[in-house]
């Protein structure tokens, strides 16, 4: 993420661009705010002036008149207020949408981010990071509204006393350069909540997503614990902040409270010294009551700028982060396309060697997982140049020096663990076919995954609606209908990693007839002439290819037809008979 310093000035670019961005509003918002902090402060300025003019000489025209310069007063700060924070609202619902969805583009780049921040880290900063940074747009005209106030203030009461007027002055400065000096600790102590806060919404996302495995394996009483640690953890860090937060106000309070109480007190004082009139103590005491809201938000906002701050860090470790990839310029030649593995090695595979000829299915099958994962996660674009050795190879061009878009036009994986989006089955099969999918086709894809009785089960067929990650449907659904969104695409390559471990027995052979029916024999035009390549362990799947490679830690360990594998290697049977 780089060093603090760099961490720091990225979060003030991101401030000082808020406010550039919303300089409009924000320019009008705080003018009005302004405003109406000066009204209110002459409200006991137009009190004290009724007093001495009108009540002690019992002129009623004067008392008409200037009680209705305090109803014009009121009108008007009542006005400027709500016509300021219809600015302020605006902009800060603007901002925050502009920071939601820029962070939310840098994390779907298609090259990838290098940051540490996980699924759930992310989620925090792309919401509440985002709100968090655009609130600035609040605290600004707050700020320059309490400042105006206290000039106001401080100006009215020279007039009444000037030494009253400079001890105010005076000492409201050196009131908030001694609370200044605890800012860095509360940046500190804020941005640890933060980070711990976000660490535990990725674990806990984690947890409920991954839930039904880990009821297969037994590990619930695991992930509860690491959860309720995580929790224990943000708890603290939580806390902290909040003694940290609340004592700094508890100070600020205080400080604030005694500067009025002595301004009052210096008032009656001279009052009763016959050096000010009645109605001018009273305009005195009004402001010093008036004064402990401007002092006590002038006070508190180091907290509420080192909040916006540390969110804006946070969206700026997002913001900045370098990409995986690197976007290469070189172009694929016409499909069906080849892939080859040259002396692959990533994660499980070390020196790996393996062709796969255009427009030929393969089953790759791997014995130990790992291995498995290993070549999808490397095939599937998400692993930068730097992290694997060897080559890629798709239609005789490394992949890597492939221009991003068209390589992941022309090679497309799907893993094993894919998510489906809010919105109906037809907008997740759709997706990425573009506006003028051919229905017919659409048809095709659904019997070839057998989504098609996922579409004909729900009274609503396509129409029908999925809620988040596939939340409504089981599991073989969504595996169906991701098989089926993946099948659209055509892609000259596809892999496809166990596609099929959620369906039953009738519908996996179904499925595997279907993908190579769909793309390995030519029909009306729309299939033959791709590349497929199946890492799995299903025989239905298996059964359906052209060559089946049985591939190690190490390399190609075996090779042939499956039912030519099934008879001959004992390992093999091992890996896939059930």
């Amino acid at each position: 993420m780089g060093s603090n310093t760099t961490r720091s000035r990225a979060g003030s670019a991101i401030l000082l661009r808020t406010i550039t961005r919303n300089a409009r509003r924000l320019s009008i918002g705080t003018a009005l705010i302004s405003l109406h902090q000066v009204s209110e402060a002459l409200v006991p300025v137009v009190i004290g002036i009724i007093v001495d003019r009108a009540v002690e000489t019992g002129d009623v025209s004067m008392l008409a008149i200037w009680l209705g310069a305090l109803a014009l007063l009121f009108a008007v700060l009542s006005t400027v207020y709500r016509l300021g924070a219809r600015q302020l609202m605006l902009s800060i619902a603007t901002e925050a949408h502009r920071l939601r969805v820029e962070v939310a583009a840098k994390i779907l780049d298609p090259l990838g981010i290098r940051t540490e921040l996980r699924s759930g880290d992310l989620l925090t900063v792309s919401t509440t990071d985002a709100d968090n940074a655009a609130y600035l747009l609040d605290y600004v005209p707050r700020i320059v509204g309490a400042i105006t106030a206290a000039l106001v203030c401080a100006v009215t009461l020279v007039v009444i006393d000037a030494p009253l007027g400079f001890a105010v002055l005076v000492g409201t400065p050196v009131v908030l350069l001694a609370l200044q000096l605890s800012a860095p600790a509360i940046t500190r102590r804020v941005a640890d909540q933060q980070a711990m806060a976000g660490r535990a919404t990725s674990v806990a996302t984690d947890l409920v997503s991954g839930l039904r495995p880990l009821r297969g394996i037994g590990a619930e009483a695991a992930a509860t614990q690491r959860y309720r640690a995580v929790s224990q953890q943000s708890l603290r860090a939580t806390l902290r902040a909040a003694r940290t937060l609340g004592s700094y106000a508890g100070v600020s309070a205080a400080l604030s409270s005694l500067l009025a109480v002595a301004i009052a007190i210096a008032a009656g004082w001279l009052a009763l010294d016959g050096r000010i009139s009645i109605g001018e103590l009273i305009t005195v005491i009004g402001l010093a009551q008036f004064l402990i809201e401007p002092f006590g938000l002038l006070a508190i906002v180091p907290s509420w700028v080192a909040e916006a701050r540390a969110s804006a860090e946070r969206i700026a470790d997002v913001t900045t982060a370098e990409p995986i990839l690197a976007d290469g310029v070189a172009s694929v030649g016409a499909a069906p396309c080849s892939l080859e593995l040259v002396g692959l090695t990533y994660g499980a595979l070390d020196g790996v060697d393996l062709t796969v000829a255009a427009s030929e299915l393969v089953g790759v099958v791997t014995p130990a997982p790992t291995a498995g994962d290993s070549l999808v996660a490397v095939l599937s674009g998400r692993v930068a140049r730097s992290d694997y050795g060897g080559e890629i190879l798709l239609g005789g061009t490394p992949l890597h020096t492939i221009e991003h878009v068209q390589a992941r036009k022309n090679l497309l994986v799907e893993p094993h663990d894919t998510d489906l989006f809010a919105g109906t089955v037809g907008s997740n099969v759709t997706v990425g076919a573009g506006p003028n999918v051919d229905e017919r086709f659409v048809d095709r894809v659904l019997h070839a995954s057998a989504a098609i009785h996922v579409v004909t089960v729900h009274s609503d067929g396509m129409s029908t609606v999925v809620a988040e990650r596939g939340a409504s449907l089981s599991g073989g659904q969504r595996q169906r209908v991701a098989l089926a969104r993946a099948l659209l695409t055509q892609a000259p390559v596809l892999v496809l990693h166990e596609p099929t471990t959620a369906v039953d027995a009738v519908t996996e052979h179904a499925v595997a007839e279907g993908i190579s029916s769909l793309r390995h024999r030519v029909g009306d035009g729309k299939g033959g002439g791709f590349t497929t390549i199946l890492v799995t362990s299903s025989p239905a799947l298996l059964a359906v290819t052209d060559r089946v490679v049985v591939l190690d830690s190490d390399g190609v360990v075996a090779e042939g037809k499956h039912a030519d594998l099934a008879r001959s290697d004992e390992r093999y049977r091992r890996a896939v008979l059930r």
